[in-house]
């Protein structure tokens, strides 16, 4: 049996059908010729969702990715170290001693899988840091993103590869030039080995385009590929990924006064919040109307569990698998 078959046969109910009527959709939207931004909050390249994830960017199922810059870096130290990570599948248990002695050995863990420092991080930050320096000396600017992809093309990581590439949903991204909007890049672990150099005075923080570019790349690009029907919003987890992509629609329209600018067409979110007030990952997608974002007619689908067992299960739909 098919995913797809398995799926539609026994999720019939509540979240279950949930996901269903949210896969069914976004199939429609893209296939319908619409397009599609996909967000990417916590630690979703960690828990490996390029294995479905590069898929969905090779069969041109989204068109634009925001995420965090944890999730831009952390595919490519899954590519470059995964026979170095650790998985600790009792996490609930450790004590805070054990948690000290993971430090120690070089181990930061993520739930229940810890990154190793020594193969990923600093792997990663010896080549990227000939890249910033690079372009600093020609006078040249980039986005997080664009530096990530002259990394990836540059070469220099193969050697270092240790899963299947195809598993690398940032290695199909840089085939596909796909934009990629990261806001509070500071904030990743390559974000502070930046802002380390500017302290040391061997990079300029100006070397490095901002969140405002950011944002104003994203108008523009919005604007190009809209339409008249707008683009689809899927947002796995909450946070800033999800926010910060989703408002630039309202600043088109009420801020710039672009009064023909569609609404997004389309709108799913995964999320483990509990609906709330004063939340914004716990909020409905109806208050979103109130923000400018979402339109009446606005497909909107919520499905309030783990977005690691949801997320390739809605993608498999998608991809007809």
């Amino acid at each position: 049996m098919k995913i797809t078959e398995f799926l539609k046969h026994n999720y019939r109910h509540f979240n279950a059908a949930a996901l269903i009527d949210a896969a069914d959709a976004y199939k429609s939207h893209v296939e319908s010729g619409k397009k599609m931004l996909v967000s990417l909050a916590g630690a979703m390249s960690t828990a490996e969702l390029g294995i479905s994830f590069a898929e969905m960017i090779r069969q041109d199922k989204v068109q634009i990715i925001s995420c965090t810059g944890a999730n831009l870096e952390e595919d490519l130290m899954n590519l470059v170290a995964h026979s170095h990570y650790e998985r600790v599948p009792n996490y609930r248990d450790l004590t805070p001693q054990q948690e000290w002695d993971l430090l120690e050995k070089g181990l930061n863990r993520v739930t229940d899988t810890c990154i190793p420092e020594e193969e990923a991080f600093r792997r990663l930050q010896q080549h990227i840091f000939e890249i910033w320096k690079e372009a600093e000396e020609n006078g040249e600017r980039y986005f997080p993103h664009e530096f990530m992809y002259k990394l990836i093309r540059s070469g220099v990581l193969e050697q270092y590869y240790e899963i299947d590439p195809k598993n690398s949903w940032m290695l199909a991204a840089a085939e596909k030039n796909l934009p990629i909007i990261v806001p509070g890049w500071e904030d990743s672990t390559m974000g502070n080995i930046f802002a380390s150099y500017c302290v040391k005075g061997e990079l300029k923080p100006s070397t490095m385009k901002s969140g405002i570019e950011y944002m104003t790349f994203l108008a523009d690009w919005y604007k190009n590929n809209a339409g008249t029907e707008g683009v689809g919003f899927f947002q796995i987890g909450g946070g800033i990924a999800g926010d910060f992509p989703i408002c630039v629609v309202p600043m088109l329209y009420q801020d710039l006064e672009y009064t023909d600018v569609p609404f997004w067409s389309y709108f799913c979110q995964i999320s483990d919040s509990t609906t709330s007030y004063g939340s914004y990952s716990g909020a409905v997608p109806n208050e979103k109307i109130t923000w400018g974002k979402l339109d009446i007619d606005t497909p909107k689908f919520i499905v309030e569990s783990d977005a690691t067992i949801v997320a390739p299960l809605i993608f498999a739909i998608v991809l007809g698998q």
